[in-house]
């Protein structure tokens, strides 16, 4: 299954970036992320290791992750390591005006026991409108300096 969405911020991609960047603090700004825990010494780029506690309605999974792409105001890449499989991608783009367009994909692959494929299809529109939940939280904190 793959999802993007994505929202456009009125900020430039280091503003952007020095939000984004912390990965502990993602749980400010996802709403299905209750809490992050680092399983590596590394906090920051490539080979940091962290565990989500991820809660969609009654739905939850500790899911672990990798980071695998760490490009600094450009591109945050991870790996799915937990009961969902697969990758994830936010991609920071320049825009006129000092704007940032803020991408965010994942292709992900259900276990057996969250239904597989079916599970997927049923999951994807709820996932996509967390995740643009999530991205409308994040605009609004960077937007209104309360980071």
């Amino acid at each position: 299954m793959r999802i993007k969405v994505g929202v456009t911020i009125d900020a430039s991609p280091s503003d952007v970036w020095r939000v984004v960047e912390p990965i502990e603090r993602h749980v400010e700004w996802m709403k299905d992320a209750e809490s992050i825990t680092f399983t590596s010494t590394m906090h920051r780029g490539v080979g940091a290791r962290f565990e989500c506690l991820t809660r969609v309605g009654p739905l939850h999974t500790n899911d672990r992750f990798t980071v695998t792409e760490w490009e600094p105001g450009r591109v945050m890449g991870i790996e799915h390591q937990g009961a969902v499989k697969g990758t994830g991608r936010f991609t920071l783009t320049r825009r006129p005006r000092g704007k940032t367009r803020f991408t965010w994909t994942e292709e992900l692959t259900f276990p057996w026991w969250m239904g597989g494929p079916a599970g997927a299809l049923a999951a994807k529109p709820v996932l996509r409108s967390v995740w643009k939940r999530n991205l409308r939280r994040l605009q609004h904190i960077i937007e209104l300096g309360v980071a």
